[in-house]
């Protein structure tokens, strides 16, 4: 599918070329699934980001951390189109320009992004909310309970595995703890076969037992999809960053960037934000 149509259907500038969408995804013959370079985003002056750049390598798991106030969530909303850049440019593989997409057109493109709360509906069973998430064409969707193929309900259970939710499929989502309500969102994003998936905090307000089960689910999905995850729990950024880079954002640019032992030990990220 043409991105540019689908732009124009989801109400974006018509004539706009911003590369295609195929069946095996984006183009990443280069390596790197996302290239942000120099973004600047002001507010009445203020710089939430400073000319950022940093790329994410296809599979990588990417934690990003900081103090508050570092340009951690303008960075998602840049990447997502909920947030325009002043300058700078934004791309999803080598043909599409993110700064010039929609929200909706982004999210169809495989970019799908968690918020720090759980935004799971309640009053469905955790069966209905994977259906729900489930990528295909909502308007030639009959019912919500429409007959599931094969390859559909054996997608729905290999998830339900996943996110440690099998056998809880009739349940209603909102009785769920606040840890298994993480999972199922992330379950329903992947319903949606992104490439990269941002994550917002996905631990915060978890018990120690949860943080651990999503370190295991994360570890799990390492490869499988690209990952950006933004997170304040330094032990369980340890656990998931691994020998994987971990990017420090300070006054909205890249202030150091490593391994997590190499970040750690840098005088400026204790100085800023690890503390002593």
């Amino acid at each position: 599918m043409n991105i540019s149509s689908t732009v124009e259907a989801a109400g974006g500038e018509r004539g706009v070329s911003l590369g295609s969408v195929k069946g095996e995804g984006v183009d990443t013959r280069h390596g790197a699934i996302l290239y942000l370079e120099d973004i600047t985003v002001s507010f009445d002056g203020f710089k939430a980001l400073n000319k950022l750049s940093l790329d994410i390598s296809v599979g990588e798991l990417r934690c990003i951390i900081g103090p508050n106030g570092a340009g951690k969530t303008t960075m998602m909303d840049v990447i997502t189109g909920k947030t325009r850049p002043t300058s700078g440019t934004a791309w999803f593989g080598q043909t599409m320009d993110l700064s010039r997409m929609t929200e909706y057109a982004i999210a169809h493109a495989g970019i799908g992004r968690k918020f720090q709360r759980p935004t799971v509906f309640e009053q469905h069973s955790v069966l209905e909310n994977l259906e729900l998430a489930m990528k295909m064409d909502k308007r030639v969707r009959p019912t919500l309970f429409a007959r599931l193929s094969s390859a559909q309900k054996d997608k729905i259970d290999e998830i339900l595995a996943l996110i440690r939710l099998r056998g809880h499929e009739r349940r209603p989502a909102g009785l769920l703890s606040h840890g298994q309500k993480q999972w199922l969102e992330i379950g329903m994003l992947l319903m949606q076969e992104p490439q990269l998936i941002l994550l917002d905090e996905p631990v915060v307000g978890m018990s120690d037992a949860e943080t651990a089960r999503t370190a295991e689910l994360l570890n799990e999905l390492r490869g499988k999809h690209s990952i950006m995850v933004v997170e304040h729990d330094m032990g369980f950024v340890a656990e998931i960053a691994q020998q994987d880079m971990v990017t420090v954002l300070h006054e909205g640019a890249v202030l150091a960037q490593g391994r997590m032992e190499q970040v750690q030990a840098d005088e400026r990220v204790i100085e800023v934000y690890l503390g002593r």
